[in-house]
């Protein structure tokens, strides 16, 4: 089995064959106790129509292959030789559509396909959403497009962040999800001895926002940024971290991003936690809004006469 046929396959499915069932059927939403951890209220959502998945927890969502890499954390190679050891036929595609010219052949199989792709973000609910998440426009602009696609013949606009094979990640205030192929971003030259690793666009654009307005220092020599755009990269990418003198970690602050900075730290001195910074925060964006707020409200405070 490969990615392509693995995402045909329902998710609803896919949860059931591994023991979990759904707690609550609203239309096309199902919603689920998490597979990543124990919870009380039932916080990830399948949408069966568009066969994706949103874990409100992690606030991280995608495709199948998406929640293959962080149920089993590993990478894609090893997901695909896992699947090879199960049995497919407990599993079925979430639709069948007819042919339709209008339809590109990944259309027909519930692939997301780009149809357009601009290189300002001009649309406003997206400029709201960067708003919201207090990123800059013209930082967003500098790394990110505004991407049209097609997802089951709906047409979806969102924040397009390229990867470093030609995908996207693609993010809006009700879309999370990628294009094909998923894999890593990395910026900067290869005479760089310092690089920083950031687990999403969004960390990575908030460190850009930061180091704006002040409040982080970049190292004197323009460090390399990779951005692993899924914690399941990350054993893929460790002999290319180790031709670095130094690596600065950002990633999230939960369970995952902790155990994988956890791991990453034994491997030598050399690999620093700067998730200390936002320790009270689950990732730097949360980081960067709630400075942002409280920055706001101290400017305010003293304006009062």
């Amino acid at each position: 089995m490969n990615c392509k046929e693995f995402n045909q396959l329902a998710i609803v499915d896919y949860l059931l064959a591994l023991g979990h069932k759904p707690t609550k059927i609203q239309g096309n939403d199902y919603w689920y106790f998490s597979p990543f951890r124990n919870e009380r209220t039932p916080s990830f959502k399948v949408n069966k129509k568009f066969n994706v998945w949103y874990d409100f927890g992690l606030s991280k969502g995608g495709n199948l292959i998406d929640f293959g890499i962080l149920y089993y954390r590993c990478s894609v190679s090893e997901l695909l030789d896992k699947l090879g050891q199960q049995n497919p036929f407990f599993f079925h595609p979430p639709f069948s559509y007819p042919k339709k010219k209008s339809f590109s052949q990944a259309d027909e199989k519930g692939k997301i396909a780009i149809t357009d792709i601009r290189n300002s973000i001009e649309l406003r609910s997206l400029q709201e959403y960067l708003t919201f998440r207090k990123i800059p426009l013209h930082i967003a602009n500098s790394f990110c497009r505004e991407v049209d696609f097609l997802l089951y013949d709906k047409k979806i606009t969102a924040i397009g962040f390229k990867n470093s094979a030609g995908g996207f990640e693609l993010r809006s205030a009700h879309f999370k999800g990628s294009s094909s192929p998923k894999e890593v971003t990395l910026f900067g030259k290869d005479f760089s001895k310092t690089i920083l690793v950031f687990e999403g666009f969004m960390d990575f654009l908030s460190y850009q926002s930061i180091h704006q307005r002040k409040l982080i220092l970049l190292p004197k020599q323009q460090p390399n940024f990779l951005i692993l755009n899924s914690v399941g990269f990350i054993e893929r990418i460790k002999p290319g971290l180790e031709k670095y003198a130094s690596v600065h970690l950002y990633l999230d602050r939960d369970n995952m991003g902790v155990s994988v900075t956890s791991e990453l730290l034994s491997l030598g001195s050399k690999y620093q936690d700067k998730s200390q910074l936002y320790k009270d925060h689950k990732d730097l964006n949360e980081y960067l809004i709630k400075e942002y707020l409280d920055q706001s409200h101290s400017q305010r405070k003293g304006m009062r006469p």
